[in-house]
């Protein structure tokens, strides 16, 4: 009995009422439900008119690539880009060789992004913006990954990508936007996966000398970067590269750049980044380029110098001299808008390329794309303006 009594008071905790039932509809309650015109237009299937619309109201925004497919000159980069690209052909035989100008957009679209080689093959398939960005349809073939690698490294080894940075510098002063206002010269450090090296071989690297036994297996001296090297900065390690640059003031265009390990220190690049057609002679830039041989260059060269000051241990700046710094930093601080673009806005600063050459044309490329992207805002500015 007491058995029974447990049970049936077990069985009324677990109990729950049933759900309710609902009455399926009949033909006229579904006929008025779906035959409302959000429902036809929402389940039904779309068709061509709709797809138009959307195309258009996606021509209206004008987004970033149809602006750069319209206001960049690309015809005049193809007598380079055919230099580059020029292979002497054991017979006719064969698919044709895909124009060059393709494969020029879409390393442009890889530095964008930052892409790899691999992905920006996919990209391209996949969203219908960078299809047309590079000038193709549904019905074409999409260049793969390993053409797109090939053609960078023909543009690198015929030194094709530094005529294409100067030939739109030239572009950029017939169209007004000649370098003035003085120049701000600054670098950034460009991360590169780290090399798992023991410490006898990062000696014998910063030696000059090949680790033994690394030329012995040809594949994985590939996948070893003899040129990046450590350094420190505010008490934190990086590996890599540097990316050196010189921006003018007035329309924050990059004139100058080079890339060098990490380990070369930032003053040591000056003389190269200096721009003699800049119409004003100011100079900025932070501490790191101060000193009285820099100050001697300059002056040398005809240039004002509004390199910030430094201190030193038992010689603290002044209160008169901190002051002048933050009044250079108001100007110098546009160089800091170059690098937050490219870390921003270009999907970042990591560079999976070995050796120097090769991230010498990567950010070649990178710094021609940030270019192109300030040439869209100014533009933007100027037709606001007017």
């Amino acid at each position: 009995m007491q058995v029974f009594i447990a049970f049936q008071a077990r069985a009324k905790i677990a109990y729950r009422a049933p759900r309710k039932i609902v009455r399926p509809l009949d033909s006229v309650q579904t006929w008025i439900i779906l035959g409302h015109p959000y429902y036809m237009f929402s389940m039904g299937q779309r068709g061509f008119w709709y797809e138009q619309q959307r195309v258009a109201k996606l021509q209206e925004k004008k987004p970033v690539l149809t602006r750069l497919a319209e206001s960049i000159p690309w015809e005049s980069f193809r007598p380079l880009l055919d230099k580059g690209y020029s292979q002497e052909r054991k017979s006719n035989a064969g698919r044709k060789r895909i124009d060059p100008l393709i494969l020029f957009k879409m390393l442009v679209l890889q530095q964008l992004f930052n892409l790899s080689d691999e992905e920006i093959e996919f990209q391209v398939n996949d969203r219908r913006s960078f299809e047309e960005f590079v000038g193709l349809g549904v019905m074409n073939d999409i260049p793969d990954a390993t053409t797109v690698a090939f053609f960078r490294e023909r543009l690198r080894k015929a030194g094709v990508i530094e005529e294409l940075f100067d030939m739109f510098e030239a572009y950029l002063r017939s169209q007004g936007l000649q370098a003035r206002g003085g120049q701000i010269i600054d670098a950034t450090l460009v991360p590169v996966p780290k090399q798992r090296n023991t410490r006898e071989e990062n000696k014998e690297i910063k030696a000059g000398r090949l680790p033994e036994g690394w030329d012995e297996n040809p594949d994985r001296l590939q996948q070893k970067d003899l040129d990046a090297r450590w350094t420190q900065k505010n008490g934190l390690s990086y590996y890599g590269y540097k990316n050196s640059i010189c921006i003018d003031v007035d329309h924050g265009f990059i004139r100058r750049y080079a890339v060098t390990p990490a380990n070369i220190h930032d003053s040591q690049m000056l003389p190269l980044l200096l721009d003699p057609e800049n119409e004003h002679d100011y100079v900025w830039a932070d501490s790191a380029y101060s000193g009285e041989c820099f100050d001697a260059l300059l002056s040398l060269g005809g240039f004002e110098s509004l390199i910030h000051e430094k201190g030193a241990r038992n010689h603290p700046l002044s209160d008169a001299a901190k002051e002048l710094n933050r009044l250079k930093s108001s100007i110098r601080a546009c160089v800091e808008h170059v690098f937050g673009c490219m870390t921003m806005s270009m999907g970042g600063k990591l560079t999976r390329k070995i050796g120097l050459e090769r991230n010498e044309a990567w950010w070649g490329l990178k710094n021609l794309t940030f270019n192109f992207l300030r040439f869209l805002q100014r533009s933007a500015h100027v037709a606001v303006v007017a």
